[in-house]
């Protein structure tokens, strides 16, 4: 992709505002680790493994900015403030980890030493980002290799990592691959990150999409015009269900009616062990506005009552199966996934 998601220049992370597009392409300079939480919480940057780099490269500029009085103080409060922004990406949480571990296992050797080494881990996670997501789109374009006609929701491609894409990167690497092959992107209300930003991808991309509402799937599903479908994950429990964006268990149990392959995609890092299953996981209930107004607008009559979850969680049993950079998960997935990780 021409235009870079999140990237780290001259001590700033820089990112695109998602907000915005498709019809304006702005970007957002971060000098401070505040304002790196502001923009995932406000979703200036969306999507598990965007969220991840983005708190990893918040840490290592809270550290460069602090004195080193109080460092240990500082990182604690830069810690929390990050971890407290979204809370169902699980990939937000694994990067802090691997942050705190830097931290820990160097911090006998100085405080300059310690930011030092938090700038160049937060480096490593962006660069192993986009490295697991074009070996995660090949395995799963050989998945998908005859698929005609791809279903998509909501936005799992460069824009949602820290490049090329987890779902929209298995539609890429087919592509590359030369298979003829069309996609559906659904809007996914409320926020409509299909019809703004997986549609606006894929038309620079030059790959064919059609655009449709999230209450069209049955009807496609019923007339035989998908092949297949492949989605992102925000987080996947230790015995396969996946919590994805809101409206993707909707598609998942109509693919399962229609005998259509469900596939999800997504970075091991995505994998949370010690979530036994769906049920543990958190879900985001995010601002009424999204749903009773539309840029602005409003929607419905003043006063209605309204109920906005971010995300959904979709089933084990539903699921094809889970493609990662190391390979596929096929079920059992209980046993299969902690195999996988630890491979």
């Amino acid at each position: 992709m021409a235009v870079k998601t999140i990237r780290w220049k001259n001590d700033r992370v820089i990112m695109l505002d998602q907000r915005l597009l498709p019809h304006k392409e702005v970007y957002r300079v971060c000098r401070d680790y505040k304002e790196v939480g502001q923009a995932i919480r406000e979703m200036v940057i969306r999507g598990a493994p965007a969220i991840g780099v983005a708190a990893a490269m918040g840490v290592a500029l809270g550290a460069l900015k602090s004195e080193g009085k109080n460092f240990d103080r500082e990182f604690e409060r830069i810690f929390l403030t990050l971890s407290k922004t979204r809370p169902t990406a699980i990939n937000l949480f694994w990067a802090l980890e691997r942050m705190r571990k830097i931290y820990t296992a160097n911090r006998n050797q100085g405080v300059e030493a310690v930011k030092r080494l938090l700038k160049d881990e937060a480096q490593k996670i962006y660069s192993e980002d986009i490295a697991a997501n074009r070996q995660l789109g090949k395995f799963g374009a050989a998945l998908l290799r005859n698929a005609r006609h791809v279903m998509t929701h909501c936005n799992a491609g460069a824009l949602a990592t820290a490049g090329y894409g987890t779902a929209l990167g298995v539609i890429r690497a087919l592509k590359e691959s030369g298979r003829q092959f069309d996609v559906w992107v659904n809007e996914t209300r409320p926020f409509l990150q299909g019809a703004r930003l997986t549609a606006w991808e894929l038309k620079k991309e030059k790959i064919p999409a059609t655009l449709v509402t999230d209450s069209m799937t049955g009807y496609l599903m019923q007339k035989g015009k998908v092949d297949a479908v492949v989605v992102g994950c925000d987080r996947v429990a230790a015995n396969g269900d996946v919590a994805n964006k809101i409206g993707t268990y909707g598609i998942a149990v109509l693919a399962k009616r229609h005998g259509i392959p469900f596939y999800i995609a997504g970075p091991t890092s995505s994998i949370d062990l010690n979530c036994p299953s769906g049920k543990e996981i958190p879900i985001e209930l995010r601002d009424p506005k999204e749903v009773s107004h539309l840029f602005g607008r409003p929607l419905a009559p003043k006063g209605t009552k309204v109920f906005n979850p971010a995300f959904d969680v979709t089933a084990q049993d539903l699921i094809s199966a889970i493609i990662t950079e190391k390979g596929v998960i096929n079920p059992p997935y209980p046993h299969n996934i902690r195999t996988h990780v630890s491979h």
